[in-house]
């Protein structure tokens, strides 16, 4: 039986930032033209960590029964390592799922912002076939994209619309920048994975392109928000505050750049997510005051 801790670590906390940065940023977009509001910030933080923990779990399971996560190099994966019977984690992944569901529903509900039904819809079919049913489009280099897309583009415009009525284009730049962000944490997890997923047939982006290539487009998407800040702050200087979450972007780049392999990237992992998280607690500081 596992552990509250072994728990935790399939939870796998690390990719917290990934939920969190683009509630505090959309937030401070909306806040920039005036329609930030705090309890509708907060639920959309349940909402998003709900999310991605059942992403997660949902992940670990369908890893795990297609065997893919038995020689897996990294943390804990409770089906693949066997603690875990694979039922009670599809359970666990439901029953967050179910959460963000029902936390997006109130939201909408209590907004009257209903088009994001859809696109709340959408977040939790994605979560689901990342890794899940039979044709799982992680298993099709689709992965890296979907992230961009719903812990990028939705998550961030969505805040900003739910709060504000409207999106800006100062909200899109940072929608590119968070999921550019979200996209390099997702490459250096695949990069690390590339000798494993090659032999159990799950053709990650990473396993497509080779592990050359892989590192180039690592470099190039954790240097994207960089470039967003530069030119934010052309029109608003003090937002080239995102510029101070550099130094560890900068340290985990150079792991990727110097050969960095198995666990050796796990490191790269949590300082990726430790730059994207400053960038967006600094950038939404500056939008908002």
């Amino acid at each position: 039986m596992a552990t509250v801790a072994q728990w935790v670590e399939g939870a796998r906390p690390r990719t917290l930032p990934n939920a969190i940065a683009p509630v505090l940023v959309g937030s401070g977009a909306a806040a920039e033209i005036g329609g930030f509001v705090w309890w509708q910030a907060g639920l959309t933080l349940v909402m998003t960590i709900a999310l991605i923990i059942g992403v997660n779990f949902a992940n670990d399971y369908s890893d795990g029964i297609r065997g893919t996560d038995e020689h897996r190099v990294g943390p804990l994966r409770l089906v693949g390592s066997g603690i875990v019977r694979p039922v009670v984690v599809r359970n666990a992944a439901f029953a967050a799922l179910t959460v963000a569901g029902l936390t997006g529903l109130l939201l909408v509900t209590a907004t009257g912002r209903w088009w994001l039904l859809v696109a709340g819809g959408m977040s939790i079919v994605a979560a689901w076939y990342y890794t899940g049913g039979k044709r799982p489009y992680g298993y099709a280099g689709l992965g890296e994209i979907a992230v961009f897309v719903f812990f990028g583009l939705v998550a961030v415009l969505g805040t900003t619309y739910l709060q504000a009525g409207t999106v800006t284009a100062t909200a899109l730049g940072c929608a590119v920048a968070v999921g550019a962000f979200s996209s390099a944490v997702l490459v250096a997890n695949n990069l690390r994975d590339i000798p494993t997923d090659a032999q159990t047939g799950k053709r990650t982006l990473a396993v497509m392109l080779g592990e050359a290539r892989t590192r180039r487009l690592y470099r190039v998407l954790v240097i994207t928000p960089f470039v967003v800040s530069v030119v934010l702050a052309v029109a608003r200087i003090p937002l080239a505050a995102g510029l101070l979450a550099l130094p560890p972007a900068v340290l985990s780049a150079r792991r990727v750049s110097s050969g960095a392999a198995g666990l050796s990237l796990v490191p790269v992992l949590r300082d990726t997510g430790i730059a994207m998280l400053l960038w967006a607690v600094l950038t939404g500081v500056a939008l908002a005051v």
